[in-house]
Parts: structure tokens; C-alpha cells; sequence
């Protein structure tokens, strides 16, 4: 373990005492806890981010065009076919 020096508000350090009282554990270790759970957080999407990001998915969805599993496949072969020859000849 790495002894280390913080400086906490009046607040900050009235909710750890009263969570590691309530938790039955030393308060470095809910500061640990703590610690951990938000690293893990980090990265993640907020709610609002999440709903924001949902909303746009919806407005695009409806643009994305219809089309058959053979018909995006004979695309896909078209343009691997034309890579090799160095590009489309015709829109596909």
C-alpha cells in the first residue's frame, strides 16, 4: 500500500465517514471502492449521451435502404472485383 495525502472538502470527508460507519469498513477502503466503480464508469455513456445517441440512430434508421442479403452481397463482390481491376467501370 502507497500512503498518500488528499485535500476533501467539509462535505466530502462528512459522506465518507458516514458511509464507511454505515458499510462497517475502514474509510481508505470505501475511498478504494469508491475509486474503483468510477474508474470503471469512465468510458461509459452517460444517460444523456445514451438518449441523445438513441435519438440519432432513430432519425437514420428509416434512411438506410431496404435490400436484399443477395443484392448487398453482389455489391460487395462487385466492388472486390473492381479493386482488383482498379475501380468501378459504372455505379453500382
Amino acid at each position: 500500500m502507497v500512503k498518500v495525502t488528499f485535500t476533501l472538502d467539509d462535505e466530502t470527508v462528512d459522506r465518507l465517514r458516514r458511509t464507511a460507519a454505515r458499510l462497517a469498513k475502514p474509510q481508505s477502503q470505501v475511498v478504494r471502492e469508491a475509486i474503483k466503480d468510477y474508474a470503471e464508469r469512465t468510458g461509459k455513456l452517460s444517460e444523456e449521451e445514451r438518449v441523445r445517441l438513441l435519438k440519432i440512430f432513430d432519425t437514420m434508421l428509416p434512411t438506410i435502404p431496404a435490400r436484399s442479403a443477395a443484392s448487398v452481397d453482389a455489391e460487395l463482390r462487385e466492388i472486390k472485383r473492381a479493386r482488383r481491376q482498379g475501380g468501378r467501370r459504372r455505379r453500382a
